[in-house]
C-alpha cells in the first residue's frame, strides 16, 4: 500500500515569533514484516522510517520510525515561526517511498 496524502494541521497565520502547534497524520500500514498469513507466508515489510519537517531549509524536527510505531502515524509538535515561510514535511520509508508537502504560513501584526 502506498502512502496517501498527510493531513497537516497548521494556522494559516501567527504572529512573528510566536511558537505554533503543528499537527500531521498519514495514512500508511506500517507493517513490520513480522506476522505471517494464515497460510504462514511473511507478509512483506511496509513501513515508513523518518519523518522530518524544516522550515524554509532549516531543521525544525527528525523522527525516526522503528516497528513500534502504529498504523497511520501521526506526531504533534511545536514550533516557532521566525518570518514568514513555508514548512516542508518529508515522509521516507521502505522501497524508496517518499511523500513530500509543504504547507505556507503568513506572519500578521502584533497587537
Amino acid at each position: 500500500m502506498k502512502p496517501q496524502v498527510p493531513r497537516i494541521d497548521i494556522p494559516e497565520s501567527a504572529k512573528l515569533g510566536e511558537t505554533i502547534l503543528i499537527r500531521t497524520k498519514i495514512r500508511h500500514v506500517m507493517e513490520t514484516g513480522w506476522r505471517k498469513t494464515s497460510e504462514g507466508k511473511t507478509i512483506e515489510r511496509n513501513r515508513l522510517t523518518k519523518f522530518t519537517c524544516s522550515f524554509e531549509g532549516q531543521h525544525v524536527i527528525t523522527a525516526d520510525l522503528g516497528s513500534g510505531i502504529s498504523e497511520d502515524p501521526y506526531f504533534a509538535f511545536y514550533a516557532k515561526v521566525p518570518r514568514a515561510g513555508s514548512f516542508t514535511f518529508r515522509w521516507e520509508g521502505d522501497n524508496g517511498q517518499l511523500v513530500t508537502d509543504t504547507v505556507a504560513i503568513k506572519i500578521t501584526q502584533n497587537s
